[in-house]
């Protein structure tokens, strides 16, 4: 079982990496919002394992890296992508081979799941998915008679209830709030998840919550389990207007992982190159 704790400030990801144990249900975002890459190697290096990975709603990089490392056993997602660069490889090839189970969702599906976890409610209605190949694939996925109109079928939805929430931020300070500006995604991962992690280009000593024109954009310390300082943490993905995306060492990646064995040189070559945070 997982300890409910206060906000710590932790020496390094591979502090927050020794906080999520095997098995565990972690919620993590799509790439462009804020993942915690740093987190992702301290998981590898550490041989997580059997972990179910929500993505929110899709995931890339960090999802394939952990799936061709045997870090995982289960993903409910929408899509393993690398946008321009194709499918997850990784995942892919996982997929074919039948190494992990897969929950085929949509987008709407995994926020509405996920938004039931943050109210502390047992499921969530959405339309748009009766008569659906994915509805049909989710025995989990209930459909009902609409208690107030006739003849109007809807899909209920289990609520999604990670064991961890796992991101990047820009900023967080000593009382363990998380500043994520827009990204709300972050926020009902947190409000949602039993435990809240994250890694963070810098931790000030200043009250983000004291500010009102910035509390808005701030994920409460009473949410958050942990957190660490990680300059460039997300990279080689962008990270918000902090850092571009590093085409090159995605495009590589990319073509490594198409093959094991050029998934595994890769990997070595990664954790072995831990000082830095570019996946070169």
């Amino acid at each position: 079982m997982l300890s409910a704790g206060i906000a710590l400030d932790l020496p390094s990801p591979a502090a927050i990496a020794a906080r999520i144990p095997d098995g565990a249900r972690v919620a993590i975002p799509q790439d462009a919002v804020g993942v915690s890459m740093a987190v992702t190697r301290a998981l590898v290096a550490r041989g997580a394992r059997d972990l179910r990975l929500v993505c929110v709603p899709i995931s890339g990089l960090q999802a394939d890296v952990l799936i061709g490392a045997g870090c995982v056993s289960e993903v409910e997602t929408s899509a393993v992508t690398l946008g321009e660069f194709g499918t997850g490889p990784r995942f892919a090839a996982a997929l074919r081979r039948g190494t992990i189970r897969v929950l085929d969702a949509t987008c709407p599906a995994i926020h509405a799941a996920l938004q039931a976890g943050q109210k502390g409610l047992p499921f969530m209605p959405l339309r748009g998915l009766v008569g659906t190949d994915v509805a049909a694939q989710r025995a989990d996925w209930k459909i009902i008679d609409n208690p107030f109109g006739r003849d109007d079928p809807i899909v209920l939805l289990p609520a999604i209830v990670p064991d961890v929430a796992l991101f990047h931020a820009p900023l967080a300070d000593r009382q363990g709030n998380i500043f994520i500006g827009r990204q709300r995604d972050l926020l009902t991962m947190a409000q949602a998840a039993r435990e809240c992690f994250a890694t963070v280009e810098a931790i000030t000593d200043d009250d983000l919550m004291a500010d009102p024109a910035r509390a808005a954009g701030v994920v409460p310390g009473i949410y958050v389990s942990g957190l660490a300082a990680a300059p460039r943490g997300a990279s080689p993905l962008r990270f918000l207007d902090s850092y571009a995306l590093d085409e090159d060492a995605v495009s590589g990646y990319a073509r490594a992982a198409r093959t094991d064995e050029g998934f595994r040189s890769w990997l070595e070559a990664w954790l072995a190159d831990a000082g830095t945070p570019a996946l070169a």
